[in-house]
């Protein structure tokens, strides 16, 4: 197979297990000020095709919003992929270094927190699942 096939295979996958869960998916400097600038809670979810990204924060990205509290807005970002979104997302998240996969949490457009890779890769699923959740607790209205 050739590579090049398979990696437009592997990206395809990871952004509809995104969009497929719900999040929108930014691909453009343009979209990402409209959806980060908006007032409200907002999760965005910087994908990737690394394997802690598939077996890890995908999954946990996918499980924490069935809950009691969730953001008003699900985005995704795709490091590697959409480098122009990706950089621009970037500028909102004030001095966290770029790390993907990794979550950033925004409340009217100004950064709260990160769950970042370092924060993924080694942890399961559901511990993923239970920070992102204890973000929503803390910052997010009831359904």
């Amino acid at each position: 197979m050739d590579f090049d096939v398979f990696m437009n295979d592997v990206t395809n996958v990871a952004r509809e297990d995104m969009t497929e869960a719900g999040y929108k998916e930014l691909r453009t400097k343009e979209e990402v000020d409209q959806s980060l600038s908006q007032k409200g809670t907002t999760l965005v979810m910087l994908n990737s095709v690394c394997g802690c990204a598939g077996g890890i924060a995908r999954p946990a990205a996918t499980n924490a919003i069935h809950y009691d509290k969730r953001p008003d807005q699900l985005v995704t970002v795709f490091a590697g992929q959409d480098k122009e979104a990706t950089e621009q997302a970037r500028t909102y998240f004030g001095d966290y270094p770029p790390s993907s996969p990794s979550f950033a949490f925004l409340k009217d457009g100004q950064i709260v927190s990160m769950i970042e890779r370092h924060d993924i890769e080694g942890f399961s699923p559901v511990d993923v699942i239970g920070k992102l959740q204890k973000l929503f607790d803390e910052h997010c209205e009831a359904l």
